[in-house]
């Protein structure tokens, strides 16, 4: 037993540091020289926003970015409350969801684009802020990157000083280091929709969300593995923008049940993953997170001696760390609080959200999904 859990833990290991790996290879790009000249049409699906959404709208109109070049559409995915906009220096409609699969965000961003009036398209979610350069910095990389026709981008948390504040934003900074460490390795499998960009027509030539509309979420990592994949697209087209000014502000949540079901929902995804790599690396890193949780009970039943479980614990901690660290300093260039005590109780929280995405229900904007797992 002893050895399989070191087997495991040193795969674990070695996972991680090729994404350290592939993060660094990820060149940040703060570039802002270049006279703007991109449209976009920012999409943002909702369902009772209200609270949210002009803290949201506020935040566009502080956009440094000239007010001609983009549009905002907000889908309105059947909210139980009426929300209007009083008025605005830039151009922004509401328009009403058409739903037509299991998906209703996928539907959402399906009827925006039937509407938007530019090529260029970037989704985000209601309870976000965005960075005042976030569009002029994306101008200037397209400008200077002819091929990309897809962009994903970082999210960060906007944290109060409590413990699920910071587990959450550390476990989106693990999120994140994964991400932007597979891109280095031109292995892109995952992506975040409150900062996601793509072409009308690179969205078309992929025929959308075909294929995935039965699952609820994934509108952005399902979409991003299919260009990733494709045999006509691929890594040319498809970038990680690493920008302090595109990193996209959220809320966290404040309860434990709710962040409960939402890592439920986004686990719930991995299994359809169409990217082997993505897939593999979901196995390693709930094996990684088993282990720990298997060497406590293994220490307390007594089948294993305590520097065992020390040793286990130390080379996951170790490695966790410094990828962690690399994601958090680029996101919010802040102290790491509750680090300890978070990397204790992440494995156990993991493991319960991984093996209850595999039968279980989850609860998202007032509606209940089942799983599908294939």
């Amino acid at each position: 037993m002893t050895l399989v859990l070191y087997i495991t833990i040193i795969i674990y290991c070695l996972a991680i540091v090729a994404l350290i790996y592939g993060f660094t290879k990820i060149k940040s790009f703060d570039y802002l020289g270049l006279k703007p000249k991109t449209k976009f049409s920012i999409v943002v699906p909702f369902r009772n926003e209200a609270e949210n959404l002009p803290i949201l709208l506020d935040s566009f109109s502080k956009l440094n970015y000239p007010n001609d070049l983009f549009e905002v559409i907000l889908v309105d995915d059947d909210s139980e409350e009426v929300f209007s906009v009083q008025s605005s220096e830039f151009s922004v409609q509401i328009i009403n969801n058409i739903r037509v699969s299991n998906s209703p965000k996928k539907d959402a961003i399906s009827t925006a684009i039937q509407t938007l009036k530019n090529d260029w398209i970037i989704t985000t979610d209601a309870d976000c802020v965005v960075n005042t350069n976030w569009l002029f910095a994306l101008d200037n990389y397209i400008q200077l990157n002819s091929e990309v026709s897809m962009i994903a981008g970082a999210v960060k948390y906007n944290c109060e000083n409590s413990f699920l504040h910071h587990f959450q934003q550390l476990d989106l900074a693990s999120l994140q280091g994964a991400t932007i460490g597979s891109f280095g390795l031109r292995k892109g499998f995952m992506c975040n929709g409150a900062n996601f960009a793509y072409t009308k027509s690179f969205f078309e030539k992929l025929n959308g969300f075909e294929g995935n509309d039965r699952i609820a979420s994934g509108d952005d990592v399902f979409l991003l593995q299919k260009a990733m994949l494709s045999r006509s697209f691929g890594t040319e087209n498809v970038h990680y923008l690493k920008s302090e000014n595109t990193i996209v502000i959220t809320k966290p949540l404040n309860d434990w049940k709710s962040l409960f079901y939402q890592r439920v929902r986004w686990a719930s995804k991995t299994s359809s993953y169409q990217s082997n790599f993505g897939k593999g690396l979901g196995l390693i890193v709930f094996g990684g997170n088993l282990v720990w949780v298997l060497g406590v009970g293994c220490w307390v039943s007594g089948h294993i001696p305590f520097q065992d479980l020390v040793l286990l614990t130390l080379l996951k901690f170790v490695v966790d760390s410094i990828l962690i660290y690399k994601a958090n300093y680029f996101l919010t260039k802040k102290r790491m609080y509750y680090l300890i005590l978070g990397s204790l109780l992440y494995p156990f929280f993991s493991v319960s959200v991984a093996l209850y995405s595999l039968f279980g229900k989850y609860e998202w904007k007032g509606r209940r999904f089942k799983l599908q797992n294939h």
